[in-house]
């Protein structure tokens, strides 16, 4: 699949309010070509310099509203991080074994909410992630298609100075994921083998929702990280999922267990 297509889809199968936070790549090819197929836009000429003055000035507003919508999103990620862990001790402390008001049925009640909750949260900071891999991979994609059709050299110097922005910076949200995994593993976890006369409570992968997105964001990383004839030094390594339980039964299975 091109990426053009690619990127049409991904932006479809994401959140609705962060469809226009995406890299503009239909309008960036579409000068691409003009400048390109321009008989005056001769390499060296003063129109030239102009049109490469245009294409990079495009391109540093895409980076800004990338970064101010990533920055954005981590900062809410990791003031709700911590609300879910005060919730957590919040239901300990009052409907736990040794609680203020312990109380079985009104533990399982709550934690079953939190862990619906974290599930979610685990899926956006999943689609995050993906948000800029996909966009970070549009840049090279279109800087390579540039400096191809015009006989420019930008993708170099300008893929150096996006790895140093902080949407290309997945560090803390990385982190979190993995923080929400280990929650996920310690304060609820899987009983093996033993039976229930209650039926698991379940989302599919099919219905609208987090869950689907984030499948749709998990094999779009696996795509487009994935060593190919087009790999080279300007694409993302191969992607390494870690190797947890939540990760797995959002990457493979269906329906996805929440309780």
């Amino acid at each position: 699949m091109k990426f053009g297509k690619r990127l049409k889809q991904q932006m479809q199968e994401t959140l609705p309010g962060w469809r226009d936070k995406f890299l503009s790549y239909k309008e960036l090819k579409q000068l691409v070509r003009q400048i390109s197929s321009s008989p005056t836009q001769s390499n060296g000429s003063l129109g030239y310099g102009k049109a490469e003055k245009e294409f990079v000035y495009l391109l540093n507003n895409e980076i800004e509203k990338f970064n101010a919508f990533f920055m954005e999103q981590e900062e809410d990620f990791v003031i709700r991080h911590k609300e879910l862990q005060q919730r957590i001790q919040r239901v300990v402390d009052k409907w736990g074994q040794n609680g203020s008001q312990a109380s079985e049925a009104n533990y399982k009640d709550e934690m079953a909410k939190i862990r619906k909750d974290i599930v979610d949260f685990h899926g956006e900071m999943v689609l995050l992630v993906n948000y800029s891999n996909v966009n970070y991979t549009g840049l090279a994609k279109i800087l390579k298609k540039y400096d191809k059709r015009t006989g420019g050299l930008l993708r170099l110097p300008f893929i150096q100075k996006v790895l140093q922005q902080p949407f290309f910076t997945t560090d803390l949200i990385s982190k979190l994921v993995k923080e929400c995994e280990s929650t996920i593993e310690a304060v609820f976890p899987a009983e093996d083998g033993k039976k229930t006369k209650e039926p698991k409570q379940t989302i599919t992968v099919a219905e609208e929702g987090i869950f689907r997105n984030t499948v749709a964001a998990l094999q779009t990383m696996q795509d487009i990280r994935r060593g190919s004839s087009t790999y080279g030094h300007f694409s993302l390594p191969p992607l390494n999922l870690p190797d947890s339980d939540l990760t797995q039964s959002i990457q493979l299975n269906s329906p996805i267990p929440i309780i």
